[in-house]
């Protein structure tokens, strides 16, 4: 695909409950060197369990709010114009760290990651189909990670409200 702009509501988009996804630009779109997605994140939403990549490096831009991230055993909190890198082989997750809406641009590379997503939206977000979907895309999840997550950093996992 050639050069192009992607307006702000361009894309599809999907809420899994208070964290969001707008797909952006797709690997093909870049022979498969990276693919971008836009995370909106409602105040105290974790986005995910702890996990790890075996495939691809994500690198987190914060445009809005306050973003915490959990790399390996440091902790983290991101406002805009930070990025934060969570590279793969280190177990991770991150969350909405602020009292107001957090967006973040997500650079995911190699690209193929974003369509994780896709099948998980087509699921309707559906966690008995999680496992099944982040063993296609080598993702390990720690899913009894999330109760702890969330006491310890005062948030709540949108999918289980």
């Amino acid at each position: 695909m050639g050069a192009r702009m992607v307006g702000p509501d361009e894309m599809a988009s999907f809420d899994f409950g208070g964290f969001g996804v707008q797909w952006k630009i797709d690997g093909a779109d870049s022979d498969g060197r990276f693919s971008i997605v836009h995370h909106p994140m409602a105040p105290g939403v974790l986005a995910a369990p702890l996990h790890y990549h075996h495939n691809e490096d994500e690198y987190s831009f914060v445009i809005k709010g306050t973003l915490g991230a959990l790399l390996g055993d440091k902790v983290v909190t991101a406002g805009p114009g930070s990025w934060v890198y969570k590279p793969r082989h280190q177990w991770h997750t991150f969350w909405n760290a602020g009292e107001d809406d957090c967006e973040i641009i997500e650079v995911i590379s190699p690209a193929g990651f974003e369509n994780f997503f896709r099948e998980m939206a087509e699921a309707g977000g559906d966690l008995s189909q999680l496992v099944a979907i982040s063993e296609k895309y080598r993702l390990d999840m720690k899913l009894e990670s999330i109760p702890e997550l969330c006491e310890r950093f005062g948030v709540k996992f949108g999918l289980m409200v």
